[in-house]
């Protein structure tokens, strides 16, 4: 005989149907020294705001994508601890945008909260999320992090709902979104913050006012979305990724974007901010931030000794003219040596 007894899970059922939203977060930690020197503080930090900041039913899905052992062995231990409900671990970097398509096509749920592992998430995120992506038939993302950049590119779909006058719907476009968020999002990002707010000074946001259908108030939304952290319809999301593999490290965010647009399906941002882009390290103000959330207590060993960024004094060999674009051009060339 090959087969002894009957398995007993035949004719039972699962102990438990999945939640509608699947937060996925995508992971990829090489290393833990040089630009991910304090990327496994940030995760934690990203994951300690999860927990402390979700109160609807969820699923937690995360997908490691090539990380170091001491990550996977974190990893592996909040899983083993009931941390998460999902953890897939693939052995190489396989490119952002082809791990999307396998995160997204595993996740259970009927609405993905897709995030970076590095956003901090504030109180009350997922309500904000469910409720702009549920007042919104055409809604295909909903960002918590409302920016410019955002609103940059793939706004056909909004342009085009802005000169339907649907009916309860008041649009207008005026600068609502801070320059302290601008600013933060420069600095996550590399960027020069007084720069870019220099760049982005005459442009105005577009605000969305729709009344509820219960006359009870009004949803209030931004247009333009983010693609490191946003709400979206699983089958809506599925249709926007690439049907092949593109081989890509990185890349195809704003083909992502734009696939959305192009499918009809409208890309928006919470008025508030509900999410913040941290970036690879956790400066004095981020632990401050932390601090004031009472994030710090769910972890003692998140912020240990040297894992806060001490400020230093620039290198003489910064100061040289053209210096930061070879040494860049250097750093890039040995990342790929190491990592590709």
């Amino acid at each position: 005989m090959t087969r002894i007894g009957i398995n007993p899970a035949r004719g039972g059922s699962a102990a438990r149907l999945p939640a509608r939203v699947t937060v996925a977060i995508l992971t990829y930690l090489p290393s833990l020294d040089g630009y991910f020197a304090q990327r496994l503080e940030v995760l934690k930090l990203a994951l300690a705001s999860l927990k402390a900041h979700t109160s609807l039913p969820h699923d937690l899905f995360i997908f490691d994508n090539g990380s170091c052992a001491t990550v996977v062995e974190y990893l592996n231990n909040l899983k083993t601890a009931g941390q998460m409900d999902y953890l897939l671990l693939s052995q190489r970097n396989i490119g952002k945008i082809d791990a999307l398509r396998v995160l997204f096509n595993a996740a259970p749920g009927e609405l993905i909260a897709y995030s970076d592992d590095d956003i901090l998430f504030y109180p009350g995120w997922l309500e904000a999320h469910l409720e702009a992506l549920d007042a919104y038939p055409r809604a295909g993302m909903v960002s918590g992090a409302p920016l410019r950049g955002g609103a940059s590119h793939a706004m056909r779909s909004l342009e085009a709902l802005a000169s339907a006058g649907v009916p309860g719907l008041e649009l207008r476009r005026e600068r609502l979104i801070p320059d302290d968020w601008e600013r933060d999002w420069a600095l996550s990002t590399g960027r020069d913050p007084q720069a870019h707010l220099a760049e982005t000074r005459d442009q105005l946001d577009l605000a969305l006012r729709l009344k509820k259908p219960d006359g009870s108030g009004f949803v209030e939304t931004i247009g333009g979305a983010n693609h490191f952290q946003y709400l979206t319809p699983k089958q809506t999301i599925l249709k926007a990724l690439p049907s092949d593999w593109t081989g890509r490290l990185m890349g195809w965010m704003i083909e992502l974007d734009e696939a959305v647009d192009r499918l009809g399906y409208l890309r928006l941002s919470t008025a508030q901010r509900f999410t913040r882009h941290l970036g690879n390290r956790l400066p004095p103000e981020i632990v401050q931030e932390a601090e004031r959330l009472g994030l710090l207590d769910l972890n003692a060993a998140l912020l240990a000794p040297g894992a806060v960024e001490r400020q230093r004094k620039k290198s003489w060999l910064l100061r040289l003219p053209g210096s930061r674009r070879l040494f860049h051009a250097t750093y890039k060339r040995l990342f790929d040596l190491l990592y590709n």
